[in-house]
């Protein structure tokens, strides 16, 4: 015992927590924070959350000599420390998300993440990609290029898969030889379209139209080819529908 405090930061898997199929870090930390946004499908914001309070570790004292507990440090820090005032429209929006967390639709959805994120990691995998891990238990994959596309670099491969309307980010991989700014992987995810209605016999199609690319990042009307076929597919997939 050091007496540390343990923070647990999960805003990446904040939605499938929510849905009970990853487990719950308030268990184990005595902080932990998450954005509202992500796979917990709110407005952009953030919440900071204890699993039970406690008094703060750092000795610091009400006016009147009292230990303050740790939620006070922590909402005195946010508000008036760092923030303004509230935004009511999002605190609107936050609670509309939370209730659908509840909601049992919400979890068939969060089981549709995971299914798809590791449909998707396979298929890449058959086509002799390197999943970082070797696979996904939750929403999203680190893809290591260098097996592959040995001098492919993630900038490079997010550019031409953002250009034909994949969208990816560049990410650094384990033992990674270039820097921050290069890269050596991409990042991809399965939440949003998952949102749109996507099932697993669809990530074959995405991952063959990701390895087209990745092997014509060049070739600019092999590029404008896929980005059309992306745009055709995802016609049957309306970001909303009534």
């Amino acid at each position: 015992r050091v007496g540390a405090l343990l923070m647990i930061d999960m805003a990446h898997p904040a939605g499938l927590i929510a849905a009970g199929l990853l487990d719950n870090p308030l268990r184990w930390a005595h902080i932990v924070t998450s954005t509202t946004h992500k796979t917990l499908r709110g407005p952009r914001g953030g919440v900071i959350l204890l699993g039970k309070d406690f008094p703060n570790p750092l000795g610091k004292e009400t006016p009147k000599g009292e230990i303050k507990m740790m939620s006070q440090l922590l909402d005195s820090a946010v508000f008036p420390g760092i923030q303004g005032g509230p935004l009511e429209h999002v605190i609107a929006a936050k609670a509309v998300a939370v209730y659908e967390c509840l909601q049992p639709e919400y979890k068939e959805y969060q089981k549709h993440v995971q299914k798809n994120a590791a449909a998707l990691s396979q298929a890449l995998m058959n086509r002799g990609f390197t999943i970082v891990s070797g696979g996904t238990d939750n929403h999203s994959m680190l893809v290591d290029l260098r097996s592959k596309y040995p001098e492919l670099t993630g900038k490079v491969a997010e550019k031409a898969l953002v250009s034909a309307d994949i969208t990816v980010n560049k990410n650094m991989v384990p033992f990674d030889n270039r820097s921050a700014f290069q890269t050596s992987g991409i990042r991809l995810g399965t939440p949003a379209i998952t949102t749109r209605g996507a099932k697993e016999d669809l990530m074959e199609e995405i991952a063959g139209m990701i390895e087209t690319v990745l092997t014509n990042v060049d070739n600019e009307k092999m590029i404008a080819g896929v980005c059309n076929q992306v745009n055709k597919t995802m016609e049957k997939y309306p970001l909303f529908a009534y």
